[in-house]
């Protein structure tokens, strides 16, 4: 048995959920990958996976099993990739995940010079404000605006990414300037409902916090949708200064409470947590890392 071929032929089953996925990704067959994942239970003498008709889970000795396999490999593929490798830039593929707005106003423009420094690395970009599964989807790095809270992951911090009140001056004109966070309570808000107490909007001001629940006419799960709507002049809405900023010097948008801070919603790269993380996605966090610094898009 070729027991790293197996390996792989497990991590990858247990990261698609599927014999059949996995067959048709390492271009061979549904039951030469189950021939594979049992041939290495006989050699290890342990059961990895509990079948079914339908389904299969990992056994508890089958999850510690796929942790080390996941470790080893990895560590395997960037040892043979610097060996194979005429420079020692990294290489590779790196499949990213990020929401939308993020995609759109700071990734995007940052991927050309990261290209000049890394040449030989391929970028897989997927943008969706909804989290998607890191292992099932063979996800590299998650960018995400929110805290970590899954322990097998690790989160690298990018920005604070404080969150602020804007309006058109249309809105304004017509319904007036809030300037107190209770008197949200009269006027339209524009709902992000991506967020767990979406309707309910956290300000400080010196020692003091706000808590106000806030209603509207309309909400999305997409920053985007939201801020062009605010643009129509239909209510105010909270942003970050990174997707606002623009339409701030044109004109078209308003900041408003200037004086209270609204919540922050942290943005971070998440990865697996693994022994030793591939060179590619290192290079790639710090990179983002130091271009979000020098953008001051917090600003």
């Amino acid at each position: 048995m070729d027991q790293l071929s197996a390996m792989r032929a497990f991590v990858r089953v247990v990261e698609t959920g599927s014999f059949s996925a996995t067959g048709k990704e390492m271009n061979t067959s549904q039951t030469t990958i189950s021939k594979k994942v049992a041939a290495l239970e006989n050699q290890i003498g342990v059961k990895l996976l509990t079948r079914s008709s339908r389904d299969h889970s990992l056994t508890p000795a089958g999850s510690d099993y796929y942790q080390t396999c996941v470790n080893i490999l990895s560590e395997l593929d960037e040892v043979e990739a610097k060996v194979r490798s005429k420079a020692t830039l990294p290489q590779g593929s790196i499949r990213i995940t990020a929401p939308v707005a993020f995609g759109r106003f700071l990734l995007a423009p940052i991927v050309a010079e990261f290209f000049q420094h890394y040449p030989d690395i391929k970028i897989d970009l997927l943008l969706n404000d909804k989290h998607v599964n890191l292992i099932s989807e063979g996800i590299d790095v998650a960018i995400r605006a929110k805290n970590l809270e899954d322990s097998s992951l690790v989160a690298r911090h990018l920005l604070d990414n404080p969150m602020y009140l804007f309006a058109s001056p249309n809105y304004l004109e017509q319904y007036g300037e809030p300037k107190h966070p209770n008197e949200l309570s009269t006027h339209n808000c524009l709902i992000y409902s991506g967020l767990q107490d979406a309707h309910i909007w956290n300000f400080n001001h010196g020692d003091k916090e706000y808590s106000v629940p806030v209603k509207g006419n309309f909400q999305s799960d997409n920053g985007d949708v939201l801020l062009d709507v605010a643009l129509t002049g239909v209510g105010i809405v909270s942003l970050p200064m990174w997707m606002a900023k623009a339409h701030l010097t044109s004109g078209h948008l308003r900041q408003i409470m200037t004086k209270y801070s609204g919540q922050h919603l942290p943005i971070n790269a998440i990865y697996p947590q693994r022994r030793y993380t591939p060179l590619k996605v290192r290079c790639f966090v710090d990179f983002l890392k130091v271009k979000l610094a020098e953008l001051k898009v917090t600003a």
